[in-house]
């Protein structure tokens, strides 16, 4: 029996690192890891999506995304057929957007975010924040892995400005209960991870790891609840 190829997709400026810890029976699948490509001039997301679906090598590929990289599979699989779309810490459209993006949507206010902090980790973790926020920056600077300041403009604008309204039912939508970026009380439709955060990909890792392959092998047409 062939394997079942898994292709996973790290969240905004990330690098496939985090999913360093998701391990999936061998004898069943073969994970493949992608990353971010810096997107060319004035592209749509639909055109990267359409240019990141080449990356996909077998046929009938299960896709998983955390967070942008949700939003960016779905996008990617209008292009290619696909066994299962899996987000994590994601949306299924804008309609699952906090009210802060809907409003940054309409004002543009995503446009004022000064994008070079994001990319001066280094300059931050100077000043003290304590341990906390330090372990945080720490962790930041390991999986952030595209800090080019095109990029990030680019795909801050592609996130608030995602124009899907109309959601596919078949897509498996696993959320934290304790998400800052995308609230759970906006997500419909999800399997829940209580006490997951934006990050869980990273600290909930044994739950992915127990129940993963159980998402990606079960046949019914929706499997949400």
């Amino acid at each position: 029996m062939s394997k079942i190829p898994v292709y996973f997709m790290p969240g905004l400026a990330a690098s496939a690192l985090i999913f360093e810890r998701i391990v999936l029976p061998e004898a069943v699948f073969e994970i493949h890891l992608l990353e971010w490509e810096i997107p060319l001039d004035k592209e749509s997301l639909g055109d990267y999506a359409k240019r990141m679906s080449q990356k996909i090598k077998h046929e009938n590929p299960v896709l998983i995304g955390v967070s942008f990289g949700g939003i960016l599979v779905q996008e990617m699989a209008k292009y290619i057929v696909t066994r299962k779309v899996i987000i994590i810490s994601s949306v299924k459209s804008n309609l699952e957007f906090p009210r802060r993006m809907k409003i940054a949507k309409i004002t543009k206010a995503y446009k004022l975010i000064p994008m070079n902090l994001i990319l001066n980790l280094e300059n931050l973790a100077k000043f003290s924040f304590g341990e906390k926020m330090n372990h945080r920056l720490k962790l930041y600077e390991k999986f952030l892995s595209v800090r080019d300041i095109g990029y990030l403009e680019w795909s801050v604008e592609k996130v608030i400005m995602w124009d899907r309204t109309v959601v596919d039912e078949k897509v498996i939508h696993i959320h934290g209960s304790l998400d800052d970026v995308f609230p759970i009380k906006y997500i419909k439709n999800c399997i829940v991870i209580e006490g997951g955060t934006h990050i869980m990909i990273l600290n909930k890792y044994r739950w992915f790891n127990a129940y993963l392959p159980e998402i990606i092998l079960r046949e019914e047409t929706n499997e949400n609840g």
